[in-house]
């Protein structure tokens, strides 16, 4: 690119002048270049170094599918940019780590505003459960409030409206909301309580009583700031109330949710938790009791967050572990699920030896040479009973200091004595609990949060401390979230003034990610520069990679950065350092993948970090060396703000539709240029949003990002001046070209001729386009064929053009500043291009001399694509592994396809010659349709089915085994997933999408630059190919043999995206090797004051009063005198 001198601009120019005719030459268009005859290397022979086969002067092939005029470099002159005021070349300093930290979380974590919401909150639900009288005859029509599930419609199984049980909850009138996402009530807030505890129960009743008070904290504080999104309290007893009022998301079914099972309720209402599961499968724990276990298991694993560890054991005379991992691991999800998976495998049989199964544990709890939580330490045994209370285990490895609690589940209906387990719990500072049916299991199994919530109860103000959860979806709607939480503590006292020590919930308020992102500085970091932010488990917080597909509510959306990004060991030290808080920068070569996910790029980048103050995050900031300054416009305001509005709009003109035809077709990228502008994905309509707007406003309004504006001015004007002085003088047809294009940092991206732009398949958001980007990063001219899938076949290229993209960066050098503020380049039509291709790659200067003779090793005839292409396949494959051109017509609807979906024998030999670097990684936030169930019987397995004689048994009816087996069907109609195999979401009976990973393969060129000649060994099919990198492209030429039969078998290599298998990754090996974290600062495990006398009861299910009545008659009331339901206390 040559440097132009610019005509000069003053202040009062109406349209800026960009450039003199012929000064700038871009996208294909000198003449000379394409022709290659004229100035500099154009008359020289050009040589592929293969034997015998050369390029002459007319068809050059890199002087004319690469113009000298695209090659990057020169001056600001060149791409048309005057040395005037009206634009500044400006460091990035501006936005470093330390500005950055500040601007993007200040209004969240580093200002006070928000923490002392939830601790006015905390305090006021303190203030307000102190002072409430508790009313023994408490009745439901006593208390108002607005139920969010009373307009709730749901469908059973087979698909008819449930009846709703008849509620007095208020009527309320919501009105939509653009924050919330859905229709509030500012007026109210809502109570949400779940579907398997009884609401018109003493203690909900009174809970309902005394936190209808924190409405009024709620609605002052909105008023203070009316950015707050969801206010909630989540009470220990599962009563959540959330400001504003809204109505509840209805599932497809019977509602789950419960607070105290969500990600921000768990890592707030105790501290890190390394606990061992074990469990009885001694011969008498068989059938139902199993089952029930298992279920148990699954249920207890969801109480535990990431900052958790966790092992599973079965024993009965030994103890073993359940899965692969031999020691505690993470409780992050993968890990939970091989524990789920493997707990199923569970088989009862031998005899039970309680020393067998806690000697494991403590054990494993006692193994220092592991990362764990090193916080609360536990044991949850669940068995169906036993009379060994194995005194000598926790005197040699618990006493006297018992600083390991052992939690005991009698499971089952049975007959054994409890006392035995009793006496275990309560004597090692733990709790008993009992599990007769499934309908107590989801109580019981995380009821043991209050006991570990104790410490810190006692602990008082050393406890309040603000906590940042994981990233995890909002239930109502919100998308992703980060809750701040703050731990309600009871600080009533009992008549010996003794402290309560049992924790009231915890408070929480919603802070949305895109409203993070809103604030992050995107587009002056330019394409590839971007801001992230990591917790201490080393999980994304932001990221442009963190783009979850689907996302179940009820897990935390966990994505480590490390799988966010490829890999290697710079990544790992700068994720090490960021997780111990402290600040660095370091400039790295490393790999990523394209934004297309079809390619690896190896670049350069600097990355720089700091911790975040007050939190637990860390925040990065990455930057490509030509990112390290910007440009910035700053138009004179006698061009922005000239007062004829009709001189005004010419700074705007050619973004018009009707300017097109001549100046070709313009995309603007749908950026928020301004607050009052209408975004839309019609970008006709969205530069018509944008005129009218700019009609009405000047650019440096208030309401106008005038960074934004000012560039997109900038770049119109350069990009139309393109048109005007270079591109309209050129027949586009003479070269096969579709198009030329030309696409900015600005946001513009001009398409020439108009009528390309109906089959431009490009994003109008350059910096989203992965052409553009990939071009930024790689030096040369970058081809990029039409993707097409291995099942694509092919189009009738008669009636259907296809078009290859080639772009090249636009290079300033500034004062030594390296700046690349565009990309340009052409569209190739394929079937012309095909056949100039076969030209090129042949040997002759004369078309009548068409000497047609096979070459090989033996002989000294030259290689020519064109007079032998019934005998040699010559291609040009991009760096991905990608067809871009062939000699041989068939192959020509193959364009775009994986090599190796063409030619399977060729690819191979190509990668195990070292041309292709292979590189496989894994995507964790995919959706996969659901696998299909292996068993779909009507019973479930493992349940007890009575036979005739037991149902004409009157005795039977009223055993323990009836009740079991009716509440396990009642509990059944609502819970599915009882009944299948195959866990189910809770909120959808129908087989739908669900998360799963997806293993993921790219191919990149290896470091080998020379040619290469090489024989594919086959006998009597060898095959003799010629592979040479062409330079400063992204290009491989391969000459081969056509395969002479089809004997010659290789491995095909795959590209395309598939399901990983299960167990891949393989996370049995990656425990083993598990990635630097650190827990929470604070870990609140123990108090000398702590009252362990209250250790143990028994619980059941605890149904609604329809329910309770259905089975009381059912039953004849003598099962339920057995077992008594219990008090409300219980819930």
């Amino acid at each position: 690119m040559r440097a132009c001198s610019a005509p000069a601009v003053t202040p009062t120019t109406a349209k800026l002048r960009w450039l003199r005719p012929g000064c700038v030459q871009v996208a294909g268009i000198p003449l000379e270049a394409l022709a290659c005859s004229g100035k500099g290397r154009s008359k020289q022979k050009h040589r592929l170094l293969v034997p015998g086969m050369s390029f002459s002067r007319h068809c050059c092939l890199r002087s004319l599918l690469l113009p000298r005029c695209l090659r990057g470099g020169g001056a600001a002159e060149s791409w048309g940019i005057p040395r005037t005021e009206g634009w500044q070349v400006l460091p990035r300093s501006r936005v470093d780590v330390g500005n950055a930290q500040l601007l993007l979380l200040s209004p969240f974590f580093l200002t006070s505003p928000l923490l002392l919401v939830l601790q006015r909150l905390a305090n006021a639900a303190e203030k307000f459960q102190k002072a409430h009288h508790w009313q023994d005859n408490i009745r439901e029509e006593d208390i108002e409030y607005y139920d969010s599930k009373a307009d709730t419609e749901y469908d059973d199984p087979d698909g008819e409206e449930i009846e709703r049980e008849k509620s007095n909850s208020l009527k309320l009138e919501f009105t939509d909301d653009a924050n919330f996402k859905t229709k509030v009530n500012y007026s109210y807030a809502a109570v949400q309580i779940p579907t398997d505890i009884y609401k018109g129960s003493t203690v909900i009743l009174n809970e309902l009583n005394w936190t209808q008070a924190l409405e009024d904290v709620f609605i002052e504080n909105r008023k203070e700031d009316p950015s707050l999104l969801w206010q909630v309290f989540g009470s220990a007893t599962g009563v959540t109330r959330y400001y504003p009022a809204t109505p509840w998301r209805a599932p497809n079914k019977i509602d789950l949710y419960d607070v105290r099972r969500r990600p921000w309720y768990i890592q707030g209402a105790s501290s890190p938790k390394d606990m061992v599961i074990i469990v009885d499968v001694s011969g008498s724990v068989s059938g139902l009791t199993l089952k029930l276990m298992k279920t148990s298991v699954y249920e207890m694993l969801d109480t535990l967050s990431d900052d958790d560890y966790v092992n599973v054991a079965s024993f009965n005379e030994k103890a073993k572990p359940v899965s692969c991992f031999k020691h505690l691991v993470q409780a992050n999800i993968r890990n939970k699920k091989v524990f789920k998976e493997d707990v199923q495998g569970m088989v009862a049989k031998g005899t039970t030896d309680y020393k067998a199964g806690f000697e494991y544990a403590f054990d494993q709890l006692q193994n220092s040479n592991i990362t764990r939580a090193n916080c609360n330490k536990m044991i949850m045994m669940f068995t169906d009973g036993g009379e060994d209370r194995v005194q000598d285990v926790f005197e040699k490895y618990n006493w006297p200091n018992k600083t390991v609690r052992v939690f005991t589940f009698s499971v089952g209906q049975h007959n054994y004595d409890v006392t035995p387990l009793q006496w275990m719990a309560c004597a090692n500072k733990g709790y008993y609990f009992e599990i007769p049916s499934i309908g107590a299991i989801r109580i019981n199994t995380q009821e043991y949060l209050d006991v570990l919530g104790r410490p810190m109860v006692l602990a008082g103000n050393r406890a309040k401390q603000v906590q940042w959860t994981n990233v995890y979806q909002d239930a109502l709607g919100l998308g992703l979230v980060v809750t701040g939480t703050l731990p309600v503590f009871n600080l009533t006292e009992d008549s010996s003034d003794r402290k309560n020590q049992l924790i009231l919930g915890v408070m929480g308020i919603d802070v949305a990610l895109n409203d993070i992102k809103r604030l992050t500085p995107r587009y002056n970091l330019g394409a590839n520069g971007y801001v992230f932010a990591i917790d201490l488990n080393g999980y994304v917080l932001l990221h442009p990679n963190l783009q979850p597909q689907i996302i179940n509510f009820r897990e935390p959306v966990t994505l480590d950065f490390l799988d966010a990004e490829l890999e290697d060991e710079n990544k790992e030290e700068i994720r090490r350092s960021m997780i111990d808080g402290n600040d660095g920068q370091r400039f790295i070569k490393t790999l990523i993948k394209s934004l297309d996910e079809q390619y690896i790029d190896e670049v350069f980048r600097t990355y720089t970090w700091a911790p975040i103050k007050s939190t637990n995050y860390s925040l990065g900031l990455v930057l490509p060396p030509y990112s390290t300054y910007y440009i910035q416009a700053n138009l004179s305001d006698q061009i922005l703000q000239v007062k004829l509005p009709n001189i005004k709009m010419k700074d705007f003109e050619y973004l018009l539709p009707n300017s097109f035809e001549s100046e070709g077709h313009v995309f603007i990228a749908p950026r928020e240029y301004c607050k009052d502008l209408d975004l839309s994905d019609n970008n006709t309509e969205f530069l018509e949003n944008f005129i009218a707007l700019m009609e009405k406003v000047t650019p440096d309004s208030k309401q106008c990002d005038n960074f934004l504006l000012h560039n997109l001015i900038l770049d119109t004007g350069i990009t139309q001046q393109l048109v005007e002085r270079v591109w309209k003088d050129q027949d586009l047809n003479t070269y096969s070209l579709l198009a030329v294009f030309a696409a900015t940092d600005g946001g513009i991206t001009r398409v020439f001729p108009n009528k390309a732009a109906d089959d431009w398949e490009e994003e109008p958001e350059p910096f989203n386009a992965s052409f553009y980007r990939r071009s930024l990063d790689n030096k040369g001219y970058i081809f990029k064929p039409p993707y097409r899938d291995a099942g694509y076949r092919g189009l009738d290229l008669e009636n259907n053009t296809i078009g290859i993209l080639v772009s090249t960066a636009v290079e300033l050098s500034i004062g030594g500043k390296t700046l690349k503020p565009a990309v340009v380049g052409v569209k190739l039509d394929l079937e012309a291009w095909a056949e100039k291709f076969k030209v090129l790659a042949s040997n002759r200067t004369d078309r009548d001399q068409l000497g047609a003779r096979r070459c090989d090793p033996s002989t000294s005839c030259e290689m020519d694509c064109e007079a032998n292409n019934k005998d040699l396949i010559c291609v040009l494959i991009d760096d991905g592994g990608f067809l871009v051109l062939s000699n041989q017509e068939d192959h020509w609807y193959q364009v775009g396809k994986f090599f190796s979906e063409v030619d399977a024998n060729l690819m191979s030999a190509l990668y195990n010659n070292s041309f292709y670097t292979r590189k496989e990684s894994y995507d964790f936030q995919s959706v996969c349709a659901p696998e299909a169930q292996s068993n779909t019987g009507a019973a479930p397995r493992g349940v007890f089915v009575p036979t005739v004689a037991d149902l004409l048994n009157l005795a039977w009816w009223t055993s323990a085994a009836a009740w079991s087996l009716f509440q396990q069907f009642l509990y059944g109609l609502t819970y599915s997933s009882w009944f299948q195999t195959e866990e189910v979401a809770g909120d959808s009976m129908e087989a739908r999408e669900t998360s799963c990973i997806m293993k993921q393969t790219q191919y990149y060129f290896s470091t080998v630059n020379a040619t290469y000649n090489a024989i594919i060994d086959c006998g009597n099919c060898s095959r003799l190919f010629h592979a040479q990198r062409l330079a400063n492209t992204n290009l491989l030429f391969v000459v081969a043999d056509k395969p002479l039969c089809s004997q010659c078998e290789s491995v095909k290599l795959l590209q395309a995206e598939v399901r990983a298998p299960p167990r891949d990754p393989n996370q049995c090996e990656l425990v083993d090797r598990p990635r630097y974290r650190k827990g929470p600062h604070i870990c609140f495990d123990y108090n000398a004051t702590e009252d362990t006398s209250d250790c143990g009861r028994g619980a059941s299910f605890t149904p609604s009063l329809g329910v309770l009545l259905s089975l009381q008659l059912l039953l004849l009331y003598s099962s339920a005198s057995r077992h008594p339901l219990p008090p409300a206390a219980c819930l």
